[in-house]
């Protein structure tokens, strides 16, 4: 059994910075590539970061050099530092994860959800 579980989410001010994080835990062997989307009410989920086992990153243009993904192989764990944050970041922040686990079997596995409010 896989599961991933999001923290740090909140209700922040324009311009302030938030940090998220997200843990992987169960029956792993390897983990691959380690992402973050969200989804704002009435629009689709759409990819924020990604970051590869090797820390190769990409960004979606709408975060760009705002948004900074990083990950620790040794803890299992994905982070998103946020900053300059603006009222559109608002939405239900999910990370993901390809995981190959102890039986051999591969799947993309999706945490629960944290929100994230960007208001004054």
């Amino acid at each position: 059994q896989v599961q991933l579980v999001e923290s740090g989410g909140g209700l922040v001010q324009p311009g302030g910075s938030l940090g998220l994080s997200c843990a992987a835990s169960g029956s792993i062997k390897s983990i691959y590539g380690m992402n973050w989307y969200r989804q704002a009410p009435g629009k689709e989920r759409e990819m924020v970061a990604v970051i590869d086992s090797a820390g190769t990153t990409h960004y979606s243009d709408s975060v760009k050099g705002r948004f900074t993904i990083s990950r620790d192989n040794a803890k299992n764990t994905v982070y998103l530092q946020m900053n300059s944050l603006k009222p559109e970041d608002t939405a239900v922040y999910y990370c993901s994860a390809g995981i190959l686990d102890t039986n051999s079997n591969f799947a993309n596995y999706w945490g629960q959800g944290t929100q994230v409010t960007v208001s004054s």
